[in-house]
């Protein structure tokens, strides 16, 4: 069992920055691939950004050139920095974990460990 914590969420204005963290518990982190998803309100869970063990990462078009993706094995931590949001940044952001299989995947259902998400805000 993994067990998912996120934090660093906030309400901040169009351009501003933040950086999400997600602490893992349980099982060997370095095993598993991590990513972030995010949900606005009336709309699917979508991909955000994914990294390996290995600092592989992979970002949705959306926010490719703006967000950042990383990980510390030794802190069992990944990260999510966040630059030149916009309004439509604006959602829940989750942190998940999965086996890694090989290639990246940006369907939620293939992720098996979650945490409680962390609201980012982005006003105009």
């Amino acid at each position: 069992q993994v067990r998912l914590v996120e934090s660093g969420g906030g309400l901040v204005q169009a351009g501003a920055s933040l950086r999400l963290s997600c602490a893992a518990s349980g099982r060997t982190f370095s095993g598993y691939v991590m990513g972030w998803f995010r949900q606005a309100p009336g709309n699917k869970r979508a991909f955000v950004a994914a990294v390996t063990s290995g600092g592989s990462t992979y970002y949705a078009d959306s926010v490719k050139g703006r967000f950042t993706i990383s990980r510390d094995n030794a802190k069992n931590t990944v990260y999510l920095q966040m630059n030149s949001l916009k309004p439509e940044d604006t959602a829940v952001y989750y942190c998940a974990a999965d086996v890694w299989r090989g290639r990246f995947i940006t369907t939620p259902g293939n992720y098996d460990y979650w945490g409680q998400g962390t609201q980012v805000t982005v006003s105009s």
